[in-house]
């Protein structure tokens, strides 16, 4: 049976309420919870947000899904950085009310996942153990760059990236270069043939169901060891 979701609405400060969605293990307490943050081009109901919230599930994380007030508004104009984090910081809060105790991690899909590390960067997210990156947006299409990666350098807290070979928005090589220079914080997930939305050609023998799975195991198994980090150091760094 599909989980169901707990629905609700979150207050952000300066600007619209917009729809959140909770989804928690079904079988025993949440070994941690995900603030995931959608892309720009699709909101929080997507078939890719919702189906890796549900296999996170299965491997004990719970994930907390929100608008940006843009895409609540129906705009096609994603928010400015400030209003963005502010939104996150919002779904910070309301994550660690709901579900308090439970380690806690933020980020999301390309353009989320880059608000998150951007509002992180500026201030730390309270309680907010590391940053996941599902698809980060390291440039434009046919733009490679890494000036987006910049602030990254400000970000204290352990980082996953999780990047595939045919993302044209993150040149292999260059994504490659920017996790190194983060030194131990940052590691970086190698989806083989995966594009920035992790689609796979047919020819690569796999399936979205397994290309999901893999990003889910990958997800879990690096926020346990995150997880286990601070309860050796008692510190979010690393």
């Amino acid at each position: 049976m599909p989980l169901t979701p707990i629905r609700f609405s979150i207050e952000v400060p300066g600007s619209v309420p917009v729809d959140a969605a909770l989804i928690a293990p079904e079988a025993g307490p949440a070994k941690a919870l995900f603030v995931f943050a959608h892309g720009a081009g699709a909101g929080m109901r997507h078939p890719f947000m919702v189906q890796l919230s549900v296999a996170l599930a299965a491997h004990g994380i719970a994930t907390l899904r929100f608008q940006f007030p843009y895409m609540q508004q129906q705009s096609k104009r994603p928010d400015s950085p400030d209003v963005a984090g502010n939104t996150i910081r919002a779904a910070v809060a309301e994550a660690t009310q709901r579900m308090p105790g439970v380690p806690l991690f933020a980020g999301g899909r390309s353009f989320g996942g880059r608000m998150t590390s951007v509002a992180q960067a500026a201030a730390p997210l309270p309680g907010v153990q590391g940053l996941v990156f599902v698809g980060f947006p390291l440039h434009g299409p046919k733009a490679p760059s890494t000036e987006r990666a910049a602030h990254l350098a400000q970000v204290a807290v352990p980082m996953l990236f999780l990047q595939g070979t045919r993302d044209d928005l993150a040149d292999l090589p260059l994504i490659r270069d920017a996790t190194a220079s983060l030194g131990e914080r940052a590691t970086l997930h190698v989806v083989e043939g995966g594009d920035h939305s992790f689609e796979v050609l047919v020819r690569s023998g796999r399936t979205e169901d397994e290309v999901r799975a893999e990003l889910a195991g990958t997800i879990a198994q690096w926020t346990a060891q995150c997880v286990a980090r601070q309860g050796l150091h008692g510190s979010v760094s690393p």
